[in-house]
């Protein structure tokens, strides 16, 4: 099977249909205003509200009391999101007044009944949930926030710990109300729209509404983490689907993570965004070009290669509008030298139709029953981003250009040789089970290793040759930016407690921190974990990406660290790249190697870097800024930008 690269044509054409697709307006079309998210709800009664918050408080105490006792048992310790799920969903309710029915009312009374309930049992060492079967609901604690985040199963009647399960990930619609509270009375209601015999479905949150991207990417493998450390889970048969909102999800899951998945489908959604988005229309301000680049993140089209060893379907109804999304994955596999599975709903909209649905679910089974291949002897890697490094048994390490297409086309022969073609790539990672490697015209042997080593190829000026892993700085998975790569692990936000260089980077900077706190508790569902640049601990350091907000004045820890940082600021003057700028006037946005542990990231002054002009569709929810800006205070912050852009880029492979 012969793969063609995406042409340059071809982009041509999507850009070019972008245009057509918009609507002619006689002048440029303001940003619309932010929508709210979540929606206002409605005011419950003073009776309702003390009798749910002192309920809420006699769990709290539970809860407290048991990760006292269970301290010093870690295996039991764990569990404990079990319960925390039911305060959580509660307590956020109250505090952000998101009770939006009268029915949440009694949802919440029961639900604080549900945690009393698995507390007690927790006390007596009895965990009875995780052996249920049916509708189960559970929890984990995020890495990246120490957030609790809840998720739904289905397991099926025959099920047996012990025994190697099945598993479909099922990612949900788009849900403007679907508070903690909403998600956890959904999943105790029934099972979602597709539900494949003797197979666990596992539903996660996704942190609300945010198809899968940042935070909510990294809560399906947290969940799944969670699901595989307390089951007998069958690797090579766990699949990916979703619909509508959980469409996009599964087209970006499945393009960006394909050696996951024994099969994918994904129903409806979007896959691209300067179509779906009418990027190009006429009237709207046109993306910028660092955004243009950073479609690359998300964008399932760019990747669409990397489903030459993913079994894909896609369902669309056939008068959904959302067909569009599997229309242009057809396309683009059409190009890649790939074909589509297809299933369509007749004269359906905007969902299954019934019998179309037994048809996919059918499919859907026996692909399970023929199970993945983890040691495909062909592999097709397609990357923009270190990010998305690979997940198979190759991995790229390195990369020429950032943002550009880089490919990997590794074939393992007879004989133990592995035959390599590559283009934008500068380094990669494999096992050392190849005896010799063929790579881009260039043969030679590889060293033997034991199992679970692997073996780094680099690309030096003279050639190919057998490597380790780099030296100094130099961009790499989890180390590549750009500025949203930072929350995608571990982080803290660092407050300054210092007098500001001037009142007005001050005030910048207080409106920013409030702004990047809001919204990831908006989107994201959890409480962004700041500490005053005072308490920033060797902990921290170690483990998490420091984001530093303030100037080197008011931040202590921005003054220790800026002389390794590729800037100068003082009270009179910011020089960036040989560009001065008035230090009143200006400050920097910037991601980079913690000079205190290069492993992780330092970030200066921003959050997740789109604005509240996204909160209304999620296809919207994409990078803004790369690797730096330069910010023009003397513009305020608006819906779409922290300040007017002055300068803005991507440092190069070693950060410079």
């Amino acid at each position: 099977m012969k793969i063609f690269p995406l042409s340059f044509a071809l982009r041509r054409i999507f850009v070019t249909l972008a245009v057509l697709c918009g609507t002619p307006a006689p002048a440029q079309t303001a940003v619309p205003p932010a929508k709210r998210l979540p929606p206002a709800g409605f005011a419950i009664t003073k009776p309702e509200r003390e009798e749910l918050t002192a309920w809420a408080l006699v769990l709290r105490r539970e809860i407290d009391a048991l990760s006292t006792e269970l301290a010093a048992t870690p295996t039991l310790l764990r569990y404990l999101p079990d319960v925390e799920i039911f305060h959580k969903a509660v307590d956020w309710a109250l505090r952000y007044d998101e009770f939006f029915a009268a029915k949440d009312v009694t949802t919440a009374r029961e639900l604080l009944g549900q945690g009393r309930r698995r507390a007690a049992l927790m006390r007596k060492g009895q965990m009875p949930w995780l052996d249920d079967t049916g509708l189960v609901v559970r929890g984990y604690r995020s890495k990246l926030d120490g957030s609790i985040q809840p998720y739904g199963l289905v397991v099926p009647p025959n099920w047996k710990r012990r025994e190697p399960s099945r598993l479909q990930v099922w990612l949900l619609g788009r849900g403007e109300k679907r508070s903690e509270l909403a998600f956890l009375a959904e999943r105790e209601a029934g099972p979602p729209q597709l539900t494949p015999k003797d197979t666990i479905i596992l539903i996660p949150y996704g942190r609300y509404c945010n198809a899968t991207k940042f935070a909510g990417e990294v809560d399906v493998f947290e969940a799944m983490e969670a699901v595989h450390g307390q089951n007998a889970i069958d690797p090579l048969r766990t699949s990916v689907a979703g619909f509508s909102m959980g469409g996009a999800s599964v087209w970006h899951l499945a393009t960006h993570h394909a050696g996951r998945w024994s099969s994918a489908s994904p129903g409806a959604g979007f896959a691209e965004t300067p179509i779906y988005t009418k990027a190009f229309a006429p009237g709207k301000e046109p993306p910028t070009w660092w955004e243009q680049k950073l479609w690359g993140w998300y964008d399932a089209t760019l990747y669409a290669g990397n489903l030459f060893n993913c079994p894909i379907i896609a369902y669309s109804g056939e008068i959904d509008p959302q067909k569009q999304s599997a229309d242009v994955m057809e396309q683009t596999l059409a190009a890649e030298g790939l074909k589509l599975e297809r299933l369509i709903g007749p004269q359906t909209g905007h969902k299954y139709h019934p019998t179309t649905k037994d048809e996919l679910t059918a499919r859907l089974e026996a692909l399970a029953d023929q199970g993945g291949n983890p040691l495909a002897r062909e592999v097709r890697l397609t990357t923009y981003t270190l990010r998305y490094s690979g997940d198979t048994w190759l991995n790229i390490r390195g990369l020429e250009h950032h943002w550009a297409r880089a490919d990997v086309h590794a074939r393992l022969l007879e004989g133990g040789t592995l035959a390599i073609t590559t283009k934008n790539v500068t380094a990669l990672e494999f096992p050392t089970w190849a005896k010799q490697a063929e790579i881009d015209g260039q043969k030679f042997p590889l060293p033997a290793g034991h199992a679970g080593e692997s073996v780094w190829l680099r690309k030096e000026k003279t050639g190919w040759a057998v490597a380790g892993p780099w030296t100094g700085l130099h961009k790499d998975h989890g180390l590549s930016g750009p500025i949203d790569d930072a929350f995608m692990d571990a982080f803290v936000f660092v407050r300054p407690t210092g007098p500001a260089l001037n009142e007005k980077v001050g005030q910048w900077v207080g409106s920013e921190l409030a702004h990047a706190q809001k919204m990831w508790r908006d989107i994201f569902r959890g409480e962004a974990p700041v500490k005053d640049d005072t308490a920033v601990s060797d902990d921290d350091i170690a483990n998490r990406n420091l984001v530093l907000w303030g100037d080197p004045s008011s931040n202590r820890v921005l003054a220790k660290i800026l002389a390794q940082l590729p800037l100068t600021w003082t009270a009179d003057k910011l020089v960036f790249r040989g560009q001065t700028y008035a230090a009143g006037d200006h400050a920097p946005i910037l991601i980079f190697p913690n000079p205190l542990n290069p492993r992780h990231y330092v970030v200066l002054n921003s959050g997740i870097d789109f604005r509240d002009h996204a909160y209304g569709t999620n296809a919207l929810q994409i990078p803004k800024l790369p690797d730096y800006a330069i910010v023009d205070l003397r513009e305020a912050p608006g819906p779409r930008w922290p300040g007017k852009i002055v300068d803005a880029g991507f440092f190069d492979e070693e950060w410079k």
